[in-house]
């Protein structure tokens, strides 16, 4: 059997005769500096870690493929969808936003939501969460809410102090804290859970016309969520539980679907919504854009190798493909920088040559060396600026994205409906059973320990404003009296 394994080498091939001690000058003599084969090793241990994700670290990842089972080419002109029967294959991440790769899974949190399609025409990339909208609408603001999420800079702890007067200050966020504080926001396993663009994004067809679009993931396998109390007993036992879940099922052969399904407006009808059809924080009735459905995601493989396939993977909303755009919504805005320029940090500016990120699809740009420029796009030593009187490779117009109609002067704009923040969280609060209302009072109530009263009490004429009932049943939580509220 042994004479069938491979030799083992060194990085740059060579073979190694020893693997278990050092060189060093006589029997009880310190290690000398030729040992190179020691030192390789060892540098390599010291570097074997990158810079995990500022948000996001914590993930979990699977291959599969997603098949068009129904025709909205009338909508978009992207080769993805070209076809009923046609089948793509995809990269999932999913992730919990505000843990460092150690925390556990299972804590209540958002999760991210991400694929990776990797289409004939390039990657096209759908990086979402579980929820449909989320805590601020304004990327300006992304930073100081992530601040909210992470350590204190001076006890290193997480503070729910900080969460709550963030929170209380932009009431805006009422819609997601709800989603986070209720059933949903702890969901058993990725599978159990939905999936959504969250942003408004586009869809352009080959007449130039223009539609708005929300991406809908539907979980097949039915939602299940822990209650606090069960989190901690799994917490108790394993850190890894959405890990174990996801891994083992697919080794089992058990592969998890999402319903693919899009709301669709068009183009002009954005000018006359009686809500900013751009806006994070809002969803759109489904009475008003119904879910069509578009396809089927299955996860079927899980990966070889963790670093390599999901640690490494790379998503970003920048990533479309022709006959899908953008929208003028503020937070996909900033993303469209933020996530490719964190790649960029963490991975270095070849980041989508990384086997994982590289383009089933052919590649040919002029980006030039820098680190890790290990390949050669064009292959013509001629041909490397733009425009070349040779053969490199040269714009398509026949891909231009038609204009968006949209315009007006550049300012900082506040939404004019700021002040609309009440009724859609009420709306999905008044859709609660009473089991379900207690359990999201006892969550807020639990989330709030420790916080100074004055930023509990600002929080509570929120949720008085989304709904009496809702301010009373935290109060209640809290063991609170109704008339020691100041207002």
């Amino acid at each position: 059997m042994a004479d069938k394994k491979p030799r083992l080498t060194t990085s740059a091939g060579a073979p190694v005769s020893n693997n278990q001690t050092s060189l060093t000058a006589g029997r009880r003599g310190p290690v000398v500096l030729s040992d190179y084969k020691l030192f390789e090793k060892i540098a390599h241990q010291n570097r074997e870690r990158i810079p995990e994700r500022v948000v996001h670290a914590k993930g979990w990842g699977a291959h599969g493929t997603f098949k068009v089972t129904n025709d909205i080419t009338k909508y978009t002109r992207a080769k993805v969808f070209s076809k009923v029967g046609k089948e793509t294959p995809i990269l999932m991440r999913f992730s919990t936003v505000a843990g460092e790769q150690g925390a556990a899974d299972a804590e209540r949190d958002v999760r991210g939501f991400s694929i990776k399609f990797y289409t004939e025409e390039g990657n096209w990339d759908m990086v979402g969460n579980n929820t449909p909208v989320f805590f601020v609408r304004d990327g300006y603001k992304f930073p100081d809410f992530i601040r909210t999420q992470k350590r204190h800079p001076r006890t290193n702890m997480r503070s729910n102090t900080a969460m709550w007067d963030f929170w209380s200050l932009m009431p805006e966020s009422l819609h997601q804290v709800t989603i986070l504080m209720s059933d949903r926001g702890l969901p058993v396993a990725p599978m159990y859970m939905n999936g959504y663009g969250s942003h408004t994004f586009s869809f352009w067809n080959n007449e130039g016309e223009r539609y708005w679009v929300k991406f809908h993931f539907k979980t097949m396998q039915g939602h299940r969520h822990y209650t606090n109390e069960e989190a901690k007993k799994v917490i108790g036992e394993t850190r890894e539980s959405y890990q174990e879940e996801l891994f083992g099922a697919l080794e089992r052969g058990e592969f998890p679907k999402w319903k693919f399904m899009v709301q669709i407006m068009p183009e002009a009808d954005a000018e006359n919504t009686p809500y900013n059809p751009f806006d994070l924080t809002k969803v759109w009735p489904h009475s008003d854009y119904p879910l069509i459905e578009v396809g089927e995601i299955e996860l079927n493989k899980n990966p070889e190798n963790y670093f390599t396939d999901v640690e490494n993977a790379a998503y970003s909303p920048s990533n479309v493909v022709p006959g899908i755009g953008f929208s003028p919504d503020k937070m996909l805005q900033a993303r469209i920088f933020s996530y490719a320029d964190a790649h960029r940090y963490r991975l270095g500016a070849h980041y989508e040559s990384l086997p994982i990120n590289k383009p089933k699809a052919e590649v040919a740009h002029y980006h030039k060396d820098g680190l890790m420029r290990y390949y050669n796009h064009n292959n013509i030593t001629e041909a490397y600026y733009e425009p070349n009187s040779f053969d490199g490779a040269v714009e398509d117009p026949s891909v231009e994205e038609p204009p968006m109609k949209v315009s007006g002067d550049i300012a900082r704009y506040e939404y004019e409906e700021e002040m609309d923040v009440y009724k859609q969280p009420g709306d999905l609060f008044r859709l609660f059973d009473d089991a379900q209302k207690q359990r999201l009072f006892g969550n807020v109530a639990e989330a709030m320990k420790g916080v100074p009263m004055d930023i509990i009490e600002r929080q509570l004429v929120h949720f008085d404003k989304v709904d009496p009932a809702y301010g009373e049943g935290v109060r209640t939580a809290l063991g609170i009296a109704q008339e020691a509220v100041v207002r």
